[in-house]
């Protein structure tokens, strides 16, 4: 068997990322010009799957494989045939259709009936001592919920005890966007080929794709050379963004950051902000608040700067900072919204969140200087739809909010997605241990922390998300998911945002 090296999540995996109709074209094209034909693309994608299968379930001995009618159900057949080789007692569930198979697919199920195997009907009786499924139904063409024969296969083996390996994503989920618009295989392991596809990172993702593995199937020089439209943004790329600082360095070089907000009864989100904001490296941060949250702030975090957000103290401070941050605690009174008002004109950078983005999405305007770091419920309100269209076509979604209110777009979540007018990323860090409260005031907080310390919008963006999800991540490699609480990340996050220091801890 020839050695196809398949590497494994995360760290390995491509930072490039296809969508899912270019790679189906790219792939001939590749093929053509290394001479490979398609046929031997779909031997070294079923030789792929068959290694994670035995690295992965080792003691597994009666694989059911279930392949459907297309080039996925082609990879499946090879699968089958290398497991019956291996001495591995093998069921093979076939979905049948009037349509002939496409060629390589057609070649790949004769191999395998050549080879002694059997092909049944999807609807048998499943064998009671199957220990390992192999999921080759749908591959990445699938754009609709699956029929209902298929989503009756999808139900069993979701519910079936054992294990399932899902070749090239998990059947079910749009590979686009991540969708998963009816029945859904909950795969343990994913092996995808050539180039990874959108859908494996964002929207139902992370629920579904299990341990992610990729394989390039020998195509590694011409994928080199390639540029793609999307990019997967991981916390091996901080080192790139956050170089060691100078050693005469002082603070007016780390950025003077302003954060607004806090109105009565919301003191703990901005005092969040004002913290993450230091422990990411902002040189000086000032707050603008109520006069009642002043003495907590301070007293909670004595390097912040904290004053009454008043006409002359806002006008003082947009005179005076390099990045504005505002929303979180802002409320949508009166207060409020004279000081958006008059923060919109500010001319440097700002970050918009939480009320800032309500109130937006009230009075609509686009400026270029300006992040936004919407969750799905207020993307919607933003681009006047419902949270369900938004979470249907997560890039897309990101994409409509810089084309109506300009500048980045930050749409928070598992796989969040990152774009401007020009570029479109994912971030693959982060866990459910961050769906709790503030998380998104720490994450405006590290963002603006980074623009003042000079990144690019777009950069700032990106690297904030990276290093939230990454200090997350580290909390929950320690302690777990439950429980984790917004303030949690401040110490992780220190460590994560110098990444030239030794981490010691782990080694």
């Amino acid at each position: 068997m020839t050695d196809h090296t398949v590497k494994k999540n995360p760290k390995s995996i491509p930072h490039s990322i296809w969508h899912a109709d270019d790679l189906r074209r790219a792939e001939k094209e590749a093929a053509d010009s290394l001479g490979i034909t398609l046929y031997e693309l779909m031997q070294r994608a079923g030789e792929a799957a068959f290694t994670v299968a035995r690295e992965a379930c080792p003691d597994a001995s009666h694989w059911l494989i279930l392949c459907g009618h297309g080039n996925n159900g082609g990879d499946g057949y090879v699968v089958a045939r290398l497991a019956a080789g291996a001495g591995l007692r093998v069921t093979l569930l076939a979905v049948e259709s009037d349509k002939p198979l496409p060629e390589e697919a057609s070649l790949a199920r004769e191999a395998w009936l050549n080879a002694g195997g059997v092909i049944h009907a999807c609807d048998i009786a499943w064998p009671d001592d199957v220990d390992l499924i192999v999921d080759g139904l749908f591959g990445t063409g699938l754009k609709q919920a699956p029929r209902e024969r298929q989503a009756a296969l999808i139900d069993r083996a979701n519910g079936h005890a054992a294990p399932v390996i899902a070749l090239d994503i998990p059947s079910g989920l749009i590979a686009e966007t991540g969708a998963a618009p009816g029945a859904v295989i909950n795969a343990a392991h994913t092996v995808t080929f050539i180039g990874l596809k959108p859908g494996l990172l964002t929207g139902k993702a992370r629920d579904v794709v299990g341990t992610l593995y990729h394989a390039a199937l020998g195509l590694e020089s011409w994928l080199a050379g390639q540029d793609t439209a999307v990019e997967r943004f991981d916390a091996s790329r901080l080192a790139q963004w956050l170089p060691p600082r100078r050693p005469t360095s002082h603070k007016g070089d780390h950025g003077r950051l302003a954060i607004i907000g806090g109105d009565l009864g919301t003191a703990g989100a901005i005092r969040m902000t004002g913290e993450a904001a230091l422990r990411s490296g902002a040189g000086l941060v000032r707050v603008l608040t109520r006069i009642e949250n002043i003495a907590p702030i301070i007293t909670a975090r004595p390097e912040l700067m904290v004053h009454e957000l008043t006409p002359q103290a806002l006008e003082e401070s947009l005179e005076w900072a390099d990045v504005v941050v505002i929303g979180p605690g802002l409320g949508q009174k009166s207060w409020g919204k004279q000081a958006l008002q008059k923060v919109e004109n500010f001319r440097k950078p700002m970050l918009w969140d939480a009320d800032a983005l309500n109130l937006l999405a009230i009075n609509p305007d686009k400026r270029h200087n300006r992040i936004l770091t919407p969750h799905p419920g207020e993307a919607a309100r933003l681009l006047n739809c419902s949270v369900a269209e938004i979470e249907s076509d997560r890039l897309l979604s990101a994409q409509r909010l810089v084309k109506r209110y300009g500048g980045v777009a930050v749409l928070k979540g598992a796989g969040t997605v990152v774009a401007s007018e020009s570029e479109l990323g994912i971030v693959d860090a982060g866990n459910a241990g961050m769906a709790s409260g503030g998380m998104g005031d720490v994450l405006s907080g590290i963002i603006g922390a980074l623009l003042g310390q000079k990144l690019p919008l777009y950069d700032a963006a990106c690297a904030g998300c990276v290093a939230h999800g990454a200090a997350a991540d580290r909390l929950a490699a320690r302690y777990g998911t439950r429980g984790m609480l917004a303030t949690d990340l401040f110490d992780a996050l220190r460590r994560v945002v110098n990444p030239d220091v030794i981490d010691v801890e782990n080694d």
